[in-house]
């Protein structure tokens, strides 16, 4: 596996943590800075967590998505004479992330 000069600087630059306390932080750095030098967009979600403070629009998207994560109504069974049986689009918080 080749490692690019970007990814060098980056860990050369890395600080060493004193306490073990610090070493999940100076992880999360690293992989922050990796996953903006490289499209790791899967781990965005995990390495990066959503901040506190979010703008208007991302939180509509997130109310969107929420509202539309449940399972399907039982009259729509009855309605559709149990074809549709449950919700196709339905995700997990953990397992898909929304990428934002």
């Amino acid at each position: 596996m080749t490692v690019s000069a970007a990814e060098r600087r980056v860990a050369r630059t890395a600080v060493k943590p004193q306490q073990p306390s610090q070493y999940r932080e100076t992880l999360q750095g690293l992989f922050c800075q990796i996953r903006s030098l490289s499209n790791l967009s899967h781990f965005t979600a995990v390495l990066c967590p959503q901040p506190s403070h979010k703008t208007f629009r991302t939180k509509r998207i997130l109310a969107k998505k929420a509202k539309q994560n449940r399972p399907i109504p039982q009259w729509i069974r009855l309605r559709t004479d149990n074809t549709i049986k449950y919700n196709a689009k339905r995700r997990h918080w953990r397992r898909t992330k929304l990428g934002l």
